[in-house]
């Protein structure tokens, strides 16, 4: 079993100039892992976690990731803890209200065809599970997602590797708006996103399932209760400007490797 690791980019220079404006809306440490029981088999590698989702062509709704370099699989009983290089935030203006998404190895289930003509049966393919999505500011004190609200990962959408991982799919979508659907239909669809699973803060409720208010947070804990996950990434809604990242940078990095000297639970020393 691996548990309670934790990388950090080596490079602090590098990492603020030219890295930041690409990693920074992703996860760039593995604060935890428990696989749990029932994973799939050498899916095990935790920097398959870190930074961007599989992109490229050979990434697209009917064809997802696969390799285990990509993705990671937890199991039930199994969680995984992410840190983001900058924060999540509440932002009603982000597109269809998402804060962040979450990107799994789901596929549409395809009826014949090739290339950009490759059809789309409506059918999803992918693991079912009963999972509690957590956030954090602070890695002490947790807020779960409202599970009425919050969607297991890779329900919705499976990842379009052309895409912007930063941009929400229109989560009123549905299977019917896919049925019969070329690939190239369904990347008009998908309207610039590259898919994935949205989610808000606004779903956040404490202990007693009251609704709070959250964010910025930049831990985010998934819990697979029951069947199991095979996480790709998560990113940030929206990308932030290069400009932004580079003044803000040196500050972020300072108190996060701060509050990770002043938080770090015994266990992880």
């Amino acid at each position: 079993m691996i548990k309670h690791l934790r990388f950090f980019a080596p490079a602090f220079a590098g990492f603020l100039f030219t890295a930041a404006p690409l990693r920074a809306q992703y996860a760039d440490a593995v604060l935890s892992y428990n696989p749990g029981t029932g994973f799939a088999a050498g899916f095990t590698n935790i920097s398959a976690a870190l930074g961007a989702p599989a992109l490229g062509t050979a990434v697209n709704p009917m064809a997802a990731p696969f390799s285990k370099s990509q993705i990671i699989s937890i199991g039930a009983g199994g969680e995984i803890t992410l840190q983001l290089a900058a924060p999540i935030t509440a932002d009603p203006s982000h597109p269809y209200g998402i804060d962040f998404i979450l990107f799994a190895n789901s596929f549409f289930v395809a009826s014949g065809g090739s290339g950009q003509n490759e059809t789309a049966t409506g059918a999803l393919f992918y693991h079912a599970a009963n999972t509690l999505v957590q956030v954090s500011a602070d890695g002490v004190n947790w807020y779960s997602l409202n599970p009425a609200l919050a969607p297991q990962p890779g329900e919705w959408f499976p990842t379009y590797g052309g895409g912007n991982p930063q941009l929400a799919v229109n989560p009123a979508l549905a299977n019917f708006n896919f049925a019969g659907a070329t690939l190239g239909q369904i990347e008009s669809l998908y309207a610039g996103s590259a898919g994935g699973t949205g989610y808000e803060l606004g779903w956040a409720v404490d202990a007693n399932n009251n609704p709070v208010q959250v964010g910025p947070v930049d831990d985010v804990r998934i819990e697979v209760q029951s069947g199991v996950v095979d996480l790709d990434a998560i990113s940030a809604a929206p990308e932030p400007a290069t400009w932004t990242m580079a003044v803000l940078g040196a500050p972020f990095l300072f108190w996060r490797r701060t509050r990770s000297r002043l938080f770090r639970r015994p266990d992880l020393n």
